[in-house]
C-alpha cells in the first residue's frame, strides 16, 4: 500500500512520505503514518509505555513466540515456552525473531500481532509445541502438561495477551 505524501518547501517544493517506523532522533519532527496493521509502530512510542524485559535468548526465537524466563546458573535468559513442562510456562512473548545468544525484548502485556489463522473471539492456550498457541478445543491433555490460558483473539492476526500466571498442571 503506498504511503501518503506531504508537501514541504525546505530547499524547494518536495513530496515526502510519512514515516511508519522511527530511526530515533534523526526522525524528530517528521509526520507519522500508521503501519500496515493500522497501528502506530512501537518504534515511535517511548519505551516506558511497554512492559518489557530484555534478556539473552538461550535458543533461536521467532516473532510471535510465547517465551519463558528462566535462570541459567544464576543468569536470567529467555527460551520458548512449552506446555509439556511446568517449568516452561509463558512469561511473555517476542515480536521480533532473535538468534541465540542475542538479546530478545520480551513483552509482558499488550497484543501479539502478525499471527495467522486465529479464530476471532477464540480463547488460546500455551501449546505443547514450543513457543506456540493452541485454541481452547485443543488444550494439552497429557499428565504433567500445563493448561495456561494466554489470551483471546481480537482478529485473525492479533491476540490480546492476558496470561494465567499460575496455570494448573494436569494430574
Amino acid at each position: 500500500m503506498p504511503l501518503e505524501k506531504y508537501q514541504t518547501w525546505d530547499g524547494g517544493q518536495k513530496l515526502k512520505s510519512f514515516l511508519q517506523t522511527s530511526a530515533g532522533a534523526a526522525d524528530a519532527g517528521k509526520p507519522v503514518a500508521l503501519n500496515n496493521s493500522g497501528e502506530i509502530d512501537s518504534s515511535m512510542l517511548p519505551n516506558q509505555l511497554a512492559d518489557t524485559t530484555t534478556l539473552p535468548a538461550s535458543e533461536n526465537l521467532a516473532a510471535g513466540d510465547l517465551v519463558n524466563i528462566w535462570a541459567d546458573s544464576g543468569t536470567l535468559k529467555v527460551r520458548k515456552a512449552d506446555a509439556t513442562s511446568s517449568s516452561k510456562r509463558a512469561d511473555g512473548y517476542v515480536l521480533a525473531g532473535v538468534t541465540s545468544p542475542a538479546n530478545a525484548m520480551v513483552f509482558h502485556d499488550g497484543a501479539i500481532t502478525g499471527l495467522t489463522s486465529l479464530t476471532v473471539g477464540g480463547r488460546y492456550y500455551l501449546s505443547a509445541t514450543a513457543g506456540g498457541l493452541t485454541i481452547e478445543a485443543s488444550v494439552p491433555t497429557t499428565t504433567g502438561n500445563l493448561i495456561q490460558f494466554v489470551g483471546q483473539a481480537v482478529s485473525a492476526t492479533k491476540l490480546l495477551y492476558q496470561p494465567d500466571t499460575n496455570p494448573p498442571v494436569i494430574a
